[in-house]
């Protein structure tokens, strides 16, 4: 392993979509979902240690979340998990993880992921990433993860790259937004467009002067915290500074302005599992084509359905088709899959009706 590498793992979302079984003090991210029993983030972290050591692991989250980021990952230094005292996106979180360890090491070389996606094909992510590392540390390269469509997805953002080189590492032309289902069809149908995973690759010295070309005002709120990165003052210094950060996406802050961005496409088995219908794509299914999570389930004429209890709890299921139920104690959904979009609203509802220990 390279002493250089670094990993950033993104742990602060909320994961709405998930609700119920998501919620503010207990997020996705940190939810056993896939019935492995292991979070998201601990496989996410497992996955890192075939990149990198345990020491050069950093995990991004809130301060609400670090005692959860601790009793998950125990091998992760304490030092080394950041906590955001507020919620301003993913450029300041990054500029300041970035600025930090090239305080370290100034010739670190960082991947930057969520903590959430899922993975299928390990060791062919692990390939692309350590050919990603090899790119960055010699070329003055912004690089994506790009995710190999398998379908006119209108839930992702897309890449359009220059379809031209030999080695599987191509000169980004463009990020698109979220399109609409024909557009879609149009960018599968080119071939020359990817999803955007939001998996990251690039030298800590190559992002910083991005910043300072395209987002100076990040990148002085940071370069200030150098005399106190690595101290026993950061904490102190993130806290009053932290706040004051542009809320902007590392997209719109860097990648979109950059000319130096580059794309690898990849197929590893992918997904953001950004919703209950996206887990039940990929989850293993019964006879009927449902995602049950436990076996105390009765299902009579039921099927295309994701089924979620509590442990400990049992179920009989009568007569449901494409259907999301999911039991979490406090709150039980039973919900059409196809309208699973207006979830965020609902809990929003929910809260506004109940109360905040709902959300």
């Amino acid at each position: 392993m390279n002493k250089n590498t670094y990993v950033l793992i993104m742990a602060g979302g909320v994961g709405s979509r998930f609700w119920p079984k998501s919620r503010n003090h207990f997020p996705k991210q940190f939810i056993d979902i896939l019935g492995t029993g292991k979070s998201l983030l601990q496989l996410t972290g497992e996955r890192f240690l075939k990149i990198c050591p345990s020491e050069n692991i950093f995990v991004l989250t809130n301060e609400a979340y670090a005692d959860l980021v601790k009793e998950q990952l125990p091998n992760i230094l304490k030092d080394n998990i950041l906590l955001e005292p507020s919620r301003n996106n993913t450029a300041p979180c990054i500029a300041y993880a970035t600025y930090k360890i090239l305080k370290q090491n100034k010739e670190a070389n960082i991947v930057v992921a969520p903590s959430d996606h899922l993975i299928l094909k390990e060791d062919v992510f692990v390939d692309k990433i350590n050919k990603a590392l090899n790119f960055t540390e010699k070329n003055d390269a912004l690089l994506t993860l790009g995710i190999t469509p398998n379908r006119p997805d209108t839930g992702y953002g897309y890449i359009n790259y220059k379809n031209d080189a030999a080695d599987e590492i191509f000169k980004v032309n463009s990020f698109k937004e979220k399109p609409e289902l024909k557009v879609a069809e149009e960018y599968l149908a080119n071939g020359n467009y990817l999803w955007n995973a939001g998996i990251f690759i690039w030298k800590a010295a190559n992002l910083k002067c991005a910043f300072k070309k395209y987002s100076p005002e990040i990148d002085e709120l940071f370069e200030k915290g150098n005399e106190f990165y690595n101290t026993p003052d950061e904490k102190k210094f993130i806290a009053v500074n932290y706040p004051t950060s542009p809320d902007i996406s590392i997209d719109y802050a860097i990648l979109e302005k950059a000319d130096n961005i580059y794309t690898i496409p990849a197929e590893i088995g992918w997904s953001d599992l950004g919703t209950w219908a996206s887990l039940h794509a990929v989850a293993d299914k019964d006879d009927q084509n449902n995602v049950v999570n436990c076996n105390q389930v009765d299902l009579q004429d039921t099927s295309n359905c994701i089924i979620n209890l509590s442990i400990g709890k049992a179920a009989v299921i009568r007569g449901l088709e494409n259907f999301i139920i999911v039991d979490d104690e406090q709150v039980l959904l039973i919900y059409p899959k196809s309208e699973e979009q207006e979830i965020k609203q609902v809990a929003k509802k929910m809260v506004a009706s109940f109360g905040e220990k709902y959300s």
